[in-house]
């Protein structure tokens, strides 16, 4: 699996919408960093103060300094796609 740098998902475990990101990074071959809210209250504390929301999942993203966070497993999927799924080459 490729290491995503700078790529969090914040979830727990049982959640459908999370296991639905799960399952696509794991399909495009990412090592995503997984913080599970119920086995950590620090990643809740941090979810909370940079969202307002306990929803999950949500994807934080670390680029060039810059932090941003992506709620929404459709939202989050398509992402990972654009930025990591493979390029199809015309024949």
């Amino acid at each position: 699996m490729n290491a995503a740098s700078g790529l969090a998902l914040y979830h727990f475990e049982t959640c459908p919408f999370c296991h639905r990101v799960r399952r696509a990074a794991q399909r495009l071959g990412l090592d995503l960093e997984l913080r599970d809210i119920f086995a950590d209250d620090r990643h809740l504390h941090d979810l909370t103060n940079a969202t307002g929301r306990r929803t999950v999942p949500v994807l934080r993203i670390e680029e060039d300094g810059d932090v941003r966070w992506l709620p929404e497993s459709a939202d989050i999927i398509a992402f990972l796609e654009d930025r990591f799924g493979q390029q199809e080459t015309g024949t």
